[in-house]
C-alpha cells in the first residue's frame, strides 16, 4: 500500500499488478496507508503538502463502502499506525495508544523516548500479541507480551535506536542502531542476546529489517544502496524459537575467513557478514521484505521502484534480479 499526494494504492506484489488506486478530488495527500493483512479496511493518516485529513487523526476505511467508518483523534501528529485483527496501535512522537479494534476502547497507553519515525513492530501471528517500542533511554527497546502480561526491556544499542523488526510469531527481534554497522538478533522472551551480524564497517541509515517467514534468514536495507541477506543461526535450543533447521540443509558460513586469529584481530573480523547481496541506486529509501517464493527477496523504493531477487542459499553472493516494476507508473511496466 502506498500513500501518494493525491490519495494512495494497492499493489499485489505476486504477482505484481495494481488492485485499486484511490485519488481524491481536492488536494488528497496521504503520509500513512495501513492496511489489515489483504482486506478492504485501511487505516489513512493526512501527509504530504496538502492533506486529504489532519495529520492528528487516524481515519479507518472501508473500501467496500468508499468511506470513513471511524476515526480517532490526537494532540499531536500520528507518525504511523499498526493493524491486526484485534488492535489499532496509534504512534505519536513520544507515546503509543493501543486500541480494541471492535469497539475502538482505549486499552494501553505507552509512553518512549522522541520517536519521530514512528517505530513500533507488532507480531502477525495468530497467537498473542507482542509489541516493540523505543524505550525511555536512547538504545533501549520496551518489549509487550499482551498475553503473559509482561514487560521486558532491553538495552540494544548504545546509539538511538533506527530500526527494529519482529519475527512473525514475536518471538526474535532485531535491532540496529543510528550507527548502522551491526544488527542485533534478541530472544523477546528474556531478553538474551542470541546473534549479531555486521551490515559494514561505516556508518549507514538502515531502513529496514525483516524476517523470513520461518525465521531462518534476515534482509537488512540502507542508505548505502546494498540490501543484505544473513544466515540466522539461532540453534532449536534456545528457548524463543519456534524450527530447528535440518540437518541436510547446507548454510554458508558466514564468517571471516580471518576466524582463526580471532583472538589477535578485533572484533570487527568475528562478527558475521552477509550471504547474499544486492545493489540499488544509493541515497535512495528502500523497504525489503521476503517473498513468497523460495529464497526471494522483494524490494520497494520511495521512488517507485519495485524488485524481486533470488538468492542462493548456499553460495550467497550477489542475487539475481528476477524482475522489475516502477509501481508509480504502472503503465510503464507491462
Amino acid at each position: 500500500a502506498a500513500g501518494t499526494d493525491h490519495g494512495f494504492r494497492i499493489y499485489n506484489c505476486d504477482p505484481f499488478r495494481e488492485i485499486f488506486r484511490r485519488d481524491f478530488d481536492r488536494g488528497g495527500g496521504i503520509g500513512v496507508v495501513e492496511m489489515l493483512f489483504r482486506c478492504n479496511i485501511l487505516a489513512l493518516v493526512g501527509g504530504g503538502p496538502d492533506p486529504q485529513y489532519p495529520p492528528n487523526k487516524v481515519m479507518i476505511w472501508d473500501d467496500h463502502q468508499s468511506r470513513c467508518i471511524s476515526e480517532l483523534s490526537f494532540r499531536s501528529e500520528v507518525r504511523s499506525v499498526r493493524l491486526r485483527r484485534d488492535r489499532i496501535i496509534v504512534v505519536l512522537e513520544q507515546k503509543i495508544f493501543v486500541y480494541n479494534f471492535v469497539d475502538l476502547k482505549l486499552l494501553h497507553q505507552i509512553e518512549t523516548i522522541l520517536n519521530p519515525k514512528g517505530l513500533c513492530a507488532v507480531s502477525q501471528g495468530a497467537g498473542s500479541l507482542v509489541l516493540v517500542c523505543p524505550g525511555l533511554q536512547k538504545g533501549q527497546v520496551r518489549v509487550e507480551h499482551y498475553a503473559s502480561k509482561r514487560t521486558k526491556f532491553i538495552m540494544a544499542h548504545d546509539s538511538r535506536i533506527a530500526c527494529f523488526a519482529l519475527s512473525q510469531d514475536g518471538q526474535l527481534l532485531a535491532t540496529a542502531s543510528t550507527k548502522g554497522t551491526l544488527v542485533r538478533i534478541y530472544n523477546t522472551i528474556d531478553g538474551s542476546l542470541l546473534q549479531e551480524v555486521r551490515r559494514g564497517a561505516d556508518r549507514a541509515e538502515i531502513y529496514s529489517l525483516a524476517f523470513s517467514s520461518n525465521a531462518q534468514w534476515l534482509a537488512v536495507s540502507s542508505d548505502k544502496g546494498t540490501v543484505h541477506v544473513f544466515s540466522l543461526k539461532i540453534s532449536a535450543g534456545s528457548p524463543g524459537t519456534t524450527q530447528s533447521r535440518s540437518t541436510s540443509e547446507p548454510v554458508v558460513s558466514s564468517h571471516s575467513s580471518l576466524s582463526f586469529i580471532k583472538g589477535v584481530l578485533p572484533k570487527y573480523f568475528s562478527s558475521e557478514w552477509s550471504v547474499a547481496q544486492f545493489r540499488l541506486v544509493e541515497g535512495s529509501q528502500y523497504l525489503v521484505a521476503f517473498g513468497h517464493q523460495k529464497n526471494t527477496v522483494v524490494i520497494l523504493g520511495i521512488d517507485g521502484s519495485f524488485y524481486r531477487c533470488q538468492f542462493d542459499p548456499v553460495n550467497g553472493g550477489e542475487m539475481t534480479q528476477l524482475e522489475y516494476h516502477n509501481f508509480l507508473k504502472p503503465e510503464a511496466a507491462f
